[in-house]
């Protein structure tokens, strides 16, 4: 495993991180049993940043990554965790800064933490812009000082949002996820500008949650269906040629300059092990990759709508 100096803070993180949605039972159910060995089988190969979050699983994640980290020395692991979304729907979102100083004290109780190393507002295109500048930020800045996070930062989907938010707010890091992958790589125009920022960069999602996979998203994935097509084509011919679609898509994001972590979830030990080879793998060819970037052509850098409408690109 490599290891990268994140931004400008002091850490060294492992160029691939555990998400850790799977250990909520977002991409299909998962026991507690389960869960722990698997945290352990990514520590074992030198994962050493794990991301969560109250919403995942409706705080199980974050309960599950506590079980499986309590006996594993502080000093072998980096807690990513986040506030302002505890649900899925507009309503269960809230970015004051009441909820903001509550959410890290219940973050903590169930990760079996006194900190977490880095601590982000969740999927900041919920959220009213200003409230997020003038009143979250402000309480991460407040959680900071306290000793409970070490470092703060935003999350989201849309990079105009977060690059606007980062000019306007002293942060640590970015986290944006199916920005970085083999469909949609957009997150490349923004890098330098994070870059000049002395930001620490997570690309979560380098799978586009399943997109870039043989079994497909799950149903709820917010995709359009003309990008579910290619993906589903680009799945269908890599079959067909003996080749692993997720193998190529996570050694493509792997590859990507100014990243410094790239998240990806797993739910068993196997899934771990296939990803830590991939990033053992050379990054995929020229010639491997033209047929692929072909049949993607219609979805290249295709997103969706996410958030508030204020916030869409």
């Amino acid at each position: 495993m490599l290891y990268r100096k994140f931004g400008r803070t002091n850490l060294s993180v492992s160029t691939l991180g555990f998400g850790g949605s799977s250990l909520g039972g977002v991409f299909g159910p998962v026991d507690e049993s389960t869960s722990i060995r698997t945290v352990n089988t990514a520590l074992d190969c030198g994962i050493n940043l794990f991301d969560t979050a109250p919403f995942y699983g409706a705080t199980r994640a974050e309960t599950a990554l506590g079980r499986a980290l309590r006996t594993i020395p502080r000093e072998r692991f980096f807690v990513s965790t986040k506030v302002g979304r505890y649900g899925p729907t507009q309503a269960e979102f809230d970015f004051s800064a009441d909820r903001t100083l509550r959410s890290i004290d219940e973050s903590l109780a169930r990760l079996g933490l006194d900190h977490v190393d880095l601590l982000q507002a969740h999927d900041i295109e919920f959220g009213e812009t200003r409230q997020i500048i003038e009143e979250t930020l402000p309480a991460l800045e407040k959680i900071k000082a306290s000793g409970k996070a070490r470092f703060i930062g935003i999350s989201g989907l849309h990079l105009h949002l977060l690059a606007r938010v980062v000019e306007q707010a002293p942060l640590d890091f970015v986290q944006t996820y199916c920005h970085g992958t083999l469909v949609d790589s957009t997150l490349q125009d923004w890098l330098p500008r994070f870059e000049r920022a002395g930001l620490g960069v997570f690309n979560s999602a380098p799978l586009a949650m399943r997109l870039l996979s043989d079994q497909g998203p799950p149903d709820w994935h917010p995709a359009p269906p003309r990008v579910r097509q290619a993906c589903a084509e680009a799945a269908a011919y890599c079959r067909a040629h003996q080749v692993d679609f997720s193998e190529i898509a996570l050694r493509y994001s792997l590859t990507l300059p100014g990243v410094h972590c790239t998240i990806l979830g797993a739910s068993s030990p196997d899934e771990v092990l296939r990803n830590v080879r991939a990033c053992e793998a050379p990054s995929p060819s020229a010639e491997m990759l033209r047929p692929l970037l072909e049949i993607l052509k219609p979805a290249l850098g295709v997103s969706w709508p996410s958030g508030r409408p204020e916030n869409q690109p």
